[in-house]
């Protein structure tokens, strides 16, 4: 979003993939207990920065599922 901003103009390709995007974004999220709000802070985050706010947020979920994991009782 911030590119399409200084561009002036939205290439088609970078909004195709920037909806592919969000989309990914939204499936990873679905099935993550956290609240509505932290949800829609990271499909924001994703809609502004792109690629880099979709590596952060498989970051934080790889991170997250880790942790999770280590807590359950085997």
């Amino acid at each position: 979003m911030v590119l399409f901003v200084i561009l002036g103009h939205t290439p088609l390709i970078l909004l195709v993939c920037l909806v592919a995007l969000l989309y990914l974004t939204w499936v990873e999220l679905r099935t993550e207990d956290v609240q509505p709000q932290v949800k829609l802070w990271w499909g924001l985050l994703v809609l502004l920065t792109h690629v880099a706010g979709y590596l952060a947020l498989r970051v934080w979920i790889a991170f997250r599922r880790r942790r999770d994991g280590e807590r359950r009782p085997a």
